[in-house]
């Protein structure tokens, strides 16, 4: 019966295209008959994973006709929870079954890769979730109803209300803040290994108050998203237009996957929205971690992520190896060099990067633990001080430039937002990013990404240090955040 009445409002929906035509089509959307003919027959994969794409160094893996993964075609405009199996590689940090979601809709094959931000790890304290540490999300694995039912106003259901507050450019039914993606296919990679989706190793992490066991922790992120692209392409129509996005680490992981993903997909439009997860410059063969603050992270989580070093075996299998090799011009000893290769592989993508210049999270992550001046000062206030000047600084010296020698990416880089640490411009609504001294709103910037007709790249940041501190709040984000 449930089927029955959700079929016949999709028939219903299906039947205003007949009255407002196809005036707002783009490339990849359905007429009003192929989108009918879709509810009652799904369109299978155009494009499924190869033999040649199921070898070499983190295949693509090919359809499993004998595993039941628990995706129903037909069952459109709802949140399904898709399985994968074990022979994919794919798992959760602590070894439990890996799984994503896949919100489908009739009338597109255009597809939004999401990837949830969540933090990271890379010691006992961060992966096991102890408390009072900045650590990273879901380490007891995915919820089978993680991503089901996403719904803002669904106060009495605030497991939920995380994942809805994600973003408009997910959230279909955004009371106040929709756009365009969110009415497209939709896939939602859960966020379970700590590694901003590109380790490949299995740690041991002791407890230092040798109180609780060894932590057997998998840093998969790598493996969990060729699972993901694998079933994309083997149960759904190829895309016209793609984005990959994320916030936090789900955008530094669109950024890194962005490579492979976007080869192995082959749309006609890509597109790449990397909200507050910069890849600042640090020459990893450099001890200049005054001028390169970010010069220990990246040692760090390389370390703990990868088998990845510095003049090792190019031929080795780990992540850095396998970006140099399918992605012209990366630079394995300065990972900021990703910027300018993607622009030089993908010409024609549109490739864009938002963050506050106040984020007070991963300039956390960034640089409390690596700079002594920052951990060991007691006064909250002025560590803080000391994150957004050296995030700022990294900003301005070890990214723009970078960006403005490219042809392809666009920046925008508001002050800040009373809500979240001033971290990630695209979670729970659009507002108070606009950047007013050159007249602009952060919807500006999302419309000249996400646009197949091309045009020159935004590119603007904020000089203002005091206007957004004056009004940057409302009381939806008072009850979300004490709800969260």
């Amino acid at each position: 019966m449930i089927t029955t009445l959700r079929h016949a409002c999709l028939a219903l929906v299906a039947s205003s295209l007949l009255v407002t035509g196809n005036a707002q089509a783009e490339p990849g959307d359905y007429g009003f008959w192929t989108t009918l003919g879709n509810l009652f027959n799904p369109p299978d994969a155009n494009t499924p994973v190869t033999p040649e794409q199921a070898q070499g160094m983190y295949p693509l893996s090919l359809n499993d006709p004998n595993f039941n993964d628990g995706f129903d075609p037909a069952d459109y405009d709802n949140w399904q929870k898709v399985d994968v199996p074990a022979s994919t590689g794919a798992m959760c940090g602590n070894g439990s079954p890996y799984k994503f979601f896949v919100y489908r809709v009739p009338d597109t094959s255009n597809t939004m890769f999401y990837f949830e931000g969540g933090g990271a790890c890379w010691d006992y304290e961060s992966c096991s979730g102890a408390a009072g540490i900045r650590g990273a999300r879901n380490p007891n694995g995915i919820p089978d109803n993680y991503v089901q039912n996403i719904n803002l106003l669904d106060f009495q259901n605030s497991a939920n209300l995380a994942t809805a507050a994600v973003s408009p450019l997910i959230y279909t039914h955004h009371p106040y803040n929709q756009f365009k993606t969110g009415e497209w296919n939709l896939v939602y990679v859960p966020y379970c290994t700590g590694d901003i989706y590109v380790g490949d190793k299995t740690e041991i992490y002791e407890d230092a108050t040798g109180q609780n066991p060894d932590l057997v922790w998998h840093h998969n992120g790598l493996r969990n998203v060729q699972a993901v692209t694998s079933w994309v392409k083997n149960n759904l129509q190829k895309p016209k237009q793609m984005v990959a996005a994320g916030c936090s680490a789900g955008s530094i992981g669109a950024l890194l996957n962005y490579s492979k993903l976007r080869g192995d997909m082959d749309v006609d439009y890509g597109y790449l929205i990397d909200d507050s997860g910069p890849l600042y410059r640090a020459p990893l063969n450099s001890a200049d971690s005054d001028s390169f603050p970010s010069l220990p992270l990246h040692h760090e989580v390389l370390n703990s992520w990868t088998t990845f070093s510095p003049g090792g075996d190019p031929a080795a299998e780990n992540p850095i190896n396998m970006l140099a090799s399918i992605t012209p011009g990366f630079d394995d000893n300065e990972l900021s060099s990703l910027y300018a290769a993607l622009s030089s592989k993908f010409p024609g993508d549109r490739l864009g990067i938002t963050h506050f210049l106040a984020d007070g999270n991963f300039s956390a992550y960034s640089y409390e633990r690596f700079h002594e001046d920052i951990y060991s000062d007691p006064d909250a206030n002025s560590r803080l001080d000391k994150l957004r000047q050296k995030w700022q600084q990294d900003t301005h010296d070890n990214l723009i430039p970078l960006l403005e020698q490219t042809g392809n990416w666009g920046y925008y880089f508001p002050m800040y937002r009373d809500f979240n640490e001033s971290h990630c411009t695209t979670i729970l609504d659009l507002e108070y990013g606009e950047i007013a001294e050159h007249g602009l709103v952060l919807r500006d910037f999302l419309d000249n990404i996400v646009n197949y007709q091309g045009g020159p790249m935004m590119r603007a940041y904020e000089s203002d240090q005091v206007s957004d501190y004056e009004n940057n709040h409302n009381w939806f984000y008072d009850l979300v955040g004490g709800l969260l």
